[in-house]
Parts: structure tokens; C-alpha cells; sequence
């Protein structure tokens, strides 16, 4: 895990911004100047306008064409940028290593050296880049957005907020920016941001600018009191719950769930770790009465990309003796949730201590260790907004130091793998996965791989087409070592694009619940026990 560097923050006269709404160049363009005609060389303001607005075939063609001139390696600077942001990270990874070639030392070009790392799951390398360009003095806006998400990974949610409050100042119009940034303010600092950004243009295509149309309704849905926001009304500091073993067949095991009330309805969930909030089927929200709030969409593992679905608000939800009120959670279009009435993500307990004993199916929470000079805060369930984020660095409490970090995106914890003790990569911890899975990239830098025609992967996208299955393979990770034999392989782009960070695998219930793991979800730390004298 990357270590706390020293930030300079007294910096040097800005040099470059990136979506400046006036970028002070000489022959500088009005704002409202036409997009740069075939026959006319393209600056890099008119690439830059192009990348602002969304139009990334014709900025990534401007880039390519200034790509030969004087101001090549800023060009592909701007081009692994543009490809990011397209979801292209092999041309990415391409343009970000022609720039290093050509001038490896300009801030820009470690700046996309950084943001290319990051895409590629080498958080510490990335880390390394940003700070560099920071600490040399210069005022690059994408160098503190990059260590502001480094930072959230890494959980050190108070440098998260210095970074990408700094870059606001520097480029507010920087629409990468903006979105980052709007996640760090308060439930009516967001809704009237998110209002604003959407009143005017913006670089989101239609699906994304949907996604955030719909998510401002769902932001104005939510109580502006916090008490009101998905509170625990049950006065207990902790309990216990059992898990219960979910089918999916006569005879095999498909995890581990949970019996969950929803207004006094009750369901099995599976307990996933994979999962953010909760998600249940549309048959258990009309038998519960969960009141539609807006559409929406769910994506996961399979072709079918992106499944319809809805949020919905419940006014009661009880979990063993935990009994929460006031609460959003997603509905599914489809009759069931991979088999079952729907997934429950660890990460509502967030609040808690999460102790899942996999060998004697319980799940245990537990109060968090006081932070020094912290006050305590009202426990919740975390059913999918942060209401009041709080910008504390991760805390190793004495009785956590056998603990093991991981980086943090979204509800998803990503721990540090070592594939057949060569090359490491980062991989989902997974209970909702049935078997580990590694992808096909990662697996062919360790083993051979090969087609698998008698493997059959389903996720809530639907099937998966082409199933891989890859050679021995030993997986290292935290004080666990494993050895896989015959290692499903499937591409994970789709959730790689999602994280915007490569996730090269899952680790899954097959092998997770031979333990017991505990999960501080605030601090993102991670234990994992195996009873070596009572195997499974």
C-alpha cells in the first residue's frame, strides 16, 4: 500500500489547464468557435473543446494529427486522456507510452503516465506520478484530481478533499473534475451541483448523462435531515445473525444469505460482498410495497450490458434484531437476481464491524474501534448514497495491525493478488461469485489459456459468450495462498470500466468460505482466518 508522501502546496503561475472555459494561448479561440474544418491544422484548444463537449472521435483525430507537430508529446498526452475516457485502455496504455518517449518529463506526460497506472490497477505507480508533478510546482489541476482518487482507494478521505478541492480551483470547468467532486459534498451541496452541471452541456454521452438525470431524482428523494436517512432505530451496538445457505440446484451450495424484512415481508438475500446496498426482484418489491422512486439500471458480470431496474423506498427493514427505516434500495426488471430474490452487499453494515464466519455461518457486527479524538457516529445501513461524507484518514486501531489494507472503489474492496508468485494484480473479494475467476490478459501472463466450451457463466447481465479456462494457477493474497487448477477465465472490462481501474479477478465463495473474514469497511481493512487444525 502506498505510503502518506509530503504535498508541496506553495506552487508556480499555472501553465497549462485543461478545460479552462478561456485557455489564455496565443491565437486563442472564442468559446463558441466552430469545431476545426479537415482543411484547417487543429490546435490543442480545439482538441481540448472537442474532448470538453464530449466529442471524442473528432478529439481523438485532432490529437492524432498534432501528434507529428512541435507539441507531439502534449498531444498524446491529451490522447491517453481522450482513449480513458472512451473506455479504449490498450490505445490508452499505447499513447501514454509515446508521450513518456518523447518528452518523459513534462507534467502532462506524467500526469497521463499516472492517469494510464491507474487505469492498470498500479495504484502506488500512479501515486508516484501525481505527487511528482505536484511537489515540482506545477499548478496541473490533473495531477491533484489523480491523487484525490489515489487517495480515496487508498483511504485517505482528508488528502481525497484537499486534492480535488484544489483542482476545482484550478480548472472548475474540467468536467472530469466536477464530477469527482460533486461525491465529496453534502446531500444539498450535491443536489444543487448535479443540477447545475446538467443545465448546461457537458461530456457525458446519453447513457451516463441518463444515469446522472436519474440520480438527481433520486438525491431529491432522500430526507435532507440525516436522522431520517436510512437510520438503525434499534438500540444495539452488536449482534449476531445467522447465514443460511442458498441453493442453486438439489445439491449445491450457491452462498450464503441472510433473512431480510422488507416491511415486514420476509426474503433470503444473497449476502454479497461484491455488491453495493441492496437489490431484490420486482415479484418481493410489489408483495412488500416498496415505492417506486425513479428508473434505473444495473450492470454485472455477462453481454447483455446494462439491465433495467428501479429505485425503490421502503419504510422498514429488518435484519435478525436490526431494524432500519427510511430507506432507497434497487428493484430489478427480471422475475429473479441470479436465482434468487435478490443480493444483500456487506457494505450496508459499513457502520459496523463486519465479521462474516463463513465455517459456522454467521455473520457478526460489531462496533468499530473509536477513533482518537472522533465523536461516534449513528449507526446506519449504507443502502447506496453517502449522505454527510467524512473526511478522515484510514485508521489502524492497536487491535488492527495484523490487518490487511486494500484499495477501495465504490462498495468494491480490491486486494493486491499475486499470480503464481510473479506478477500481482488486483482481484475482487467476491462472496457473490460462485468459483474464483481470473480474466484471460492476467491469466496468459502466468499460464496458458484456453477455450472452455463446457463452462457456463451467468451474471445479472445475462450469460457469458466466451468462457476461458485457465492452467494451474496459485493466487497469493493477505496470509492466504491457494492453488486453482483448471481457473475459469472471463473478460472483466466491463467492471474494469466500472471501477475505472483493471480488476484482474475475483476471489469467490468456493474458497472464501472455507474462512472467516472480517471487514472494516471504514477504514478498508481486511482479516482473513483459517483454521489450519479444523480444515473445512
Amino acid at each position: 500500500m502506498a505510503n502518506f508522501r509530503r504535498i508541496v502546496l506553495s506552487l508556480l503561475p499555472l501553465v497549462l489547464a485543461v478545460c479552462l472555459p478561456v485557455i489564455r494561448a496565443q491565437n486563442s479561440a472564442p468559446d463558441n468557435a466552430p469545431a476545426p474544418s479537415a482543411s484547417v491544422a487543429p490546435t490543442l484548444q480545439d482538441a481540448l473543446r472537442l474532448y470538453c463537449t464530449g466529442k471524442l472521435d473528432e478529439a481523438i483525430q485532432a490529437y492524432k494529427q498534432l501528434g507529428n507537430g512541435p507539441q507531439a508529446a502534449l498531444a498524446y498526452a491529451a490522447l491517453t486522456r481522450a482513449y480513458l475516457r472512451k473506455k479504449d485502455p490498450a490505445d490508452a496504455y499505447a499513447s501514454a507510452a509515446k508521450a513518456v518517449e518523447i518528452a518523459a518529463n513534462l507534467p502532462d506526460v506524467k500526469v497521463a503516465q499516472g492517469e494510464a497506472y491507474f487505469r492498470q490497477g498500479k495504484i502506488p505507480e500512479a501515486e508516484a506520478q501525481f505527487v511528482a508533478v505536484i511537489n515540482s510546482g506545477a499548478e496541473n489541476a490533473r495531477a491533484y484530481l489523480g491523487l484525490a482518487r489515489v487517495s480515496q482507494a487508498i483511504s485517505l478521505f482528508r488528502r481525497e478533499k484537499l486534492m480535488i478541492d484544489k483542482a476545482r480551483e484550478l480548472d472548475p470547468a474540467d468536467p472530469d473534475v466536477t464530477r469527482f467532486w460533486m461525491g465529496t459534498l453534502t446531500l444539498g451541496e450535491r443536489i444543487k451541483a448535479l443540477h447545475d452541471y446538467l443545465a448546461q452541456e457537458t461530456d457525458d454521452d446519453a447513457e451516463a448523462r441518463t444515469a446522472l438525470e436519474r440520480h438527481l431524482i433520486t438525491l431529491q428523494s432522500l430526507p435532507m435531515v440525516p436522522t431520517h436517512q436510512c437510520r438503525m432505530v434499534s438500540k444495539i451496538n452488536s449482534t449476531t445473525t445467522d447465514l443460511n445457505e442458498l441453493f442453486d440446484g438439489p445439491t449445491r451450495i450457491r452462498g450464503y444469505g441472510l433473512t431480510v424484512k422488507f416491511n415486514g415481508t420476509p426474503a433470503h438475500l444473497l449476502l454479497d460482498t461484491g455488491a453495493g446496498g441492496i437489490l431484490i426482484d420486482h415479484k418481493l418489491a410489489e408483495k412488500a410495497g416498496i415505492e417506486h422512486v425513479v428508473e434505473s439500471s444495473i450492470r454485472g458480470i455477462g453481454d447483455k450490458g446494462a439491465v433495467g431496474s428501479y429505485v425503490g423506498h421502503v419504510d422498514k427493514i429488518q435484519i435478525g434484531d436490526i431494524e432500519f427505516q427510511d430507506c432507497n434500495i434497487e428493484v430489478a426488471d427480471q422475475s429473479s437476481v441470479i436465482g434468487s430474490e435478490g443480493l444483500i452487499g456487506a457494505v450496508v453494515f459499513s457502520r459496523f464491524l463486519v465479521d462474516l464466519d463463513m465455517r459456522d455461518r454467521k455473520l457478526r457486527l460489531s462496533e468499530l474501534p473509536a477513533r482518537p479524538n472522533e465523536a461516534a457516529t449513528e449507526a446506519a445501513l449504507e443502502s447506496g448514497q453517502e449522505r454527510t461524507p467524512r473526511f478522515s484518514d484510514r485508521y489502524i486501531a492497536p487491535e488492527m495491525k495484523s490487518y490487511t489494507p486494500v484499495f477501495r472503489f465504490n462498495h468494491m474492496l480490491l486486494i493486491p493478488t499475486k499470480l503464481n508468485d510473479s506478477v500481482t494484480k488486483l482481484f475482487l473479494i467476491d462472496t457473490g461469485a460462485f468459483n474464483n475467476i481470473i480474466s484471460p490478459d492476467a491469466a496468459r501472463e502466468v499460464t496458458k489459456v484456453s477455450d472452455d466450451p463446457r463452462m457456463h457463466v451467468k451474471g445479472i447481465s445475462g450469460n457469458v459468450k466466451d468462457v476461458f479456462s485457465g492452467d494451474e494457477l496459485t493466487l497469493t493474497f493477505s496470509n492466504m495462498r491457494q492453488k486453482n487448477q483448471d481457473i475459469v477465465a472471463v473478460d472483466m472490462k466491463g467492471l474494469s470500466d466500472g471501477a475505472g481501474t483493471e480488476i484482474s479477478g475475483t476471489l469467490g465463495f468456493a474458497m472464501l468460505r472455507m474462512l472467516d473474514i472480517k471487514i472494516d469497511y471504514r477504514d478498508d481493512l481486511v482479516s482473513f482466518d483459517y483454521d489450519w487444525k479444523h480444515p473445512y
